[in-house]
């Protein structure tokens, strides 16, 4: 792992040390799909030989009418249950909060951006985005969906300007420090920083990739490409051998792009939207 680690990270330094959200204005950041798969296969867990544990064969993605309905959007309604309302005090305990600056523009954004990262949590982690799309759930697909669900957020705080540019900072702390515990779960506490400091450049040439890709002159094509790199692809490996999953994943981002632009900054900046539920899609053992 040592020697991996230091090959990967010795790439990593030629790159220099933009600092992140500059890097991200300036779209200067591509990470190659390769340092990704040498990040994966770090963490990923030894394999298992035993039949008994081995992956049963994928199953067809059903495609029939799946993320064809007209976008809408994603605002929790007001009487929701799913809602998280801010917490109101009054008297002196609204008095002592307000001096704490509980009530500061900056505290409020910090606990918006928790509120939507549980948002994205819900969907990542639930095992219907896995058995929809025909994923086996590892850690290289697990953090590759949640740099997906990320961008859907910041390319959407994006078009509120300055403000949701400072929001998007807060969701990105948020979700570095999910992303280095759960690194850290998978056994890889020595040269943690370095690993970070990857998976970071990975992260926003993500970014960078997604946002090129639905650029107005980018090719029809473009999408589906970025997301098969950036999501399903193992190392070495250049043509999809699940094009229906692949066709099925590009839907649905871009349908969630355009219910993300019909959803309000009130719901985005309070975390008060959800994701467009898979609970119900069909997936497997169907014909397209």
């Amino acid at each position: 792992m040592l020697q991996r680690c230091s090959r990967a990270v010795s790439r990593l330094s030629k790159l220099g040390s933009t600092s992140p959200m500059e890097a991200l204005r300036k779209d200067v950041i591509f990470t190659p799909r390769h340092w990704y798969s040498t990040a994966a296969a770090t963490l990923a867990p030894a394999p298992n030989d035993s039949p008994a544990m081995s992956s049963p064969v994928k199953s067809v993605v059903n495609l029939d009418k799946m993320f064809l309905s007209k976008p809408c959007s994603l605002a929790l309604a007001p009487d929701s249950r799913l809602r998280i309302e801010e917490p109101k005090y009054e008297g002196l305990r609204h008095v002592i909060y307000k001096m704490l600056l509980f009530y500061s523009k900056q505290s409020t954004s910090i606990r918006g951006a928790n509120v939507v990262y549980r948002r994205i949590l819900h969907q990542v982690d639930k095992p219907a985005i896995y058995e929809v799309f025909n994923m086996e759930k590892t850690f290289k697909m697990t953090f590759s969906l949640l740099v997906l669900h990320m961008w859907l957020c910041l390319r959407r705080l994006k078009q509120e300007g300055k403000e949701g540019a400072e929001f998007g900072q807060y969701l990105y702390e948020r979700y570095n420090h999910d992303v280095e515990l759960r690194v850290s779960k998978e056994g890889v506490n020595l040269l943690l920083t370095k690993w970070m400091k990857e998976l970071e450049k990975i992260f926003y040439g993500n970014i960078v990739a997604y946002d090129a890709a639905l650029l107005p002159e980018a090719k029809p094509d473009e999408l589906p490409k970025v997301i098969w790199r950036n999501v399903f692809a193992d190392d070495g490996e250049s043509q999809p051998d699940d094009a229906a999953s692949r066709t099925a994943l590009t839907r649905y981002v871009r349908r969630e792009v355009s219910c993300f632009t019909l959803t309000d900054k009130e719901a985005m900046y309070s975390g008060n939207f959800m994701f467009t539920s898979l609970d119900n899609i069909p997936s497997v053992s169907a014909k397209r």
